[in-house]
């Protein structure tokens, strides 16, 4: 072969090899060119550390939320219990001002019957003395007592006497009643506002700020695993495929 065709086949030859992909580990020129899967290996590689390093930050600030939410569940269920206390305390309140307004009641019946005792008596006495003047009277001017018209007139006066004796007394009764009714009302309100006051109590009892935040911190825990879990899977799934197309 002579010169000139040598050197025509081996310009052909450089020719098909720069427009050809060159394999892994190729030397061409005396120089070794790298391996493709070995450079994409590096690339994905570098992208899965950085993965790796998003997915850690994420989970920080996912723990860090869960604690936040632990502290405010806390306090949330603190500041309930110290509500249903409060309330509670004011029922109570409530159940000790209906025993005082009952027994203020008791007492208002008690006076309207004792006053209308007086009364009565009052009346009674002024009535005897009206008689007694009545009576007088005619037998200053002569009529015989106890007889006739005479009769009529003290009979009348008597009568007249127990009617209003009567009246001072249903009037006094009726006061004393509507006094003991309202006394009624006020220890029906009082044992209302006491059976509240314990219910209350009893809801707060059973509430409790650790219980509240440890069922959180749980919450938030099996939040956090599951989206750890998933974001590793779908990295596996992502760094599977990547090796297999390369």
């Amino acid at each position: 072969m002579s010169s000139f065709a040598y050197a025509a086949s081996s310009s052909s030859l450089m020719n098909i090899l720069g427009s050809s992909p060159t394999p892994a580990g190729y030397s061409a020129g005396g120089s070794t060119l790298p391996a493709v899967g070995g450079a994409v290996g590096g690339a994905a590689g570098t992208s899965w550390t950085s993965g790796e390093a998003l997915m850690m930050g994420g989970s920080i600030m996912s723990v860090f939320g869960a604690v936040n939410s632990a502290i405010g569940s806390f306090y949330a269920a603190d500041s309930q219990k110290t509500q249903l206390k409060m309330q509670a305390q004011n029922q109570r309140f409530q159940a000790q001002m209906s025993a005082i307004n009952a027994r203020g009641a008791e007492m208002q019946a008690q006076q309207s019957l004792l006053a209308g005792e007086r009364a009565i008596g009052q009346y009674t006495m002024g009535a005897g003395q009206r008689r007694a003047s009545a009576t007088a009277s005619m037998a200053a001017r002569g009529i015989q007592g106890g007889v006739g018209s005479a009769r009529e007139v003290t009979a009348s006066m008597d009568l007249i006497k127990e009617i209003d004796k009567l009246t001072i007394s249903s009037n006094a009764v009726r006061q004393a009643e509507a006094a003991r009714a309202q006394r009624i009302n006020y220890i029906n309100q009082g044992v209302i506002a006491g059976t509240s006051a314990n219910n209350l109590m009893a809801t707060a009892g059973t509430i409790s700020p650790y219980s509240s935040s440890f069922s959180s911190l749980l919450g938030s825990a099996s939040s956090i695993g599951s989206t750890w879990a998933t974001q590793r899977r779908m990295d596996e799934l992502v760094a599977a495929q990547s090796q297999r197309r390369f």
